[in-house]
């Protein structure tokens, strides 16, 4: 197995067009697990710890772009937190410390599980996600990228460099998640619920309950029913 470690996103852009084969890793809280399972041999892994550009998030034009190696505890830090609070409560639900510290929200879209922690919250926030190759860069919504169970819309020599979402304003937001115990565990069901209070709906959105994480609209004066 060769590993392939890029410094720049140029250079890992170009390495995965070359070797579109090659699986990319962040954190590596998925592909691990599939590693030391024998349930995955790639010939070649494209290490991602080393490109600078894919960390950290930022405001621009309104919106909150999370890079694609933002870790879920960087997610749970209180200035992020306040823009995105269900997606900082879904991140605290993820895994261990050590799982937070090491998990990525671009690794939670590449792996496209159903049940990834980190989609129900940017599903209410109306999420685009960036995708890049050395043929250049395109946005899909999260609800076009999530094609099915393990499955996205990436070409073969493209990868996540970021997600767009924008901060609730004037309304609320929550997430909750159902499993067989209470904490590090793969939810069975989860939901993200926000109020639009200048949209005039609610949106909520639910994971493990369907090959994709889906969802749903409904005019905020129908809340009662």
């Amino acid at each position: 197995m060769e590993v392939l470690t890029p410094r720049t996103l140029d250079e890992a852009l170009r390495l995965k067009a070359e070797r579109p084969d090659a699986r990319p890793l962040a954190g590596g809280t998925d592909l691990l697990v599939e590693l030391n399972f024998d349930r995955a041999r790639p010939e070649a892994i494209l290490n991602l710890e080393e490109v600078h550009e894919l960390r950290g998030w930022s405001r621009e034009n309104g919106a909150v772009r999370l890079g694609a190696r933002l870790t879920y505890t960087e997610a749970m830090a209180p200035e992020l937190a306040e823009l995105l609070p269900a997606l900082a409560e879904a991140s605290r639900t993820v895994g261990s410390p050590q799982i937070r510290n090491r998990g990525t929200i671009g690794g939670n879209l590449g792996t496209a599980s159903p049940a990834g922690d980190a989609l129900p919250p940017l599903l209410v926030r109306g999420a685009e996600v960036e995708v890049a190759s050395v043929r250049g860069e395109r946005r899909l919504s999260l609800e076009e990228f999530l094609v099915g169970p393990k499955r996205n819309a990436l070409a073969e020599d493209e990868l996540v460099v970021a997600v767009r979402a924008q901060p609730p304003g004037e309304g609320r937001e929550t997430f909750m998640k159902v499993g067989p115990r209470n904490a590090m565990v793969i939810a069975v069901c989860s939901l993200a619920v926000a109020v639009d209070e200048e949209e005039g709906e609610i949106r909520a959105a639910y994971g493990s309950a369907g090959p994709v994480p889906a969802l749903v609209r409904a005019p905020l004066e129908d809340r009662a029913h």
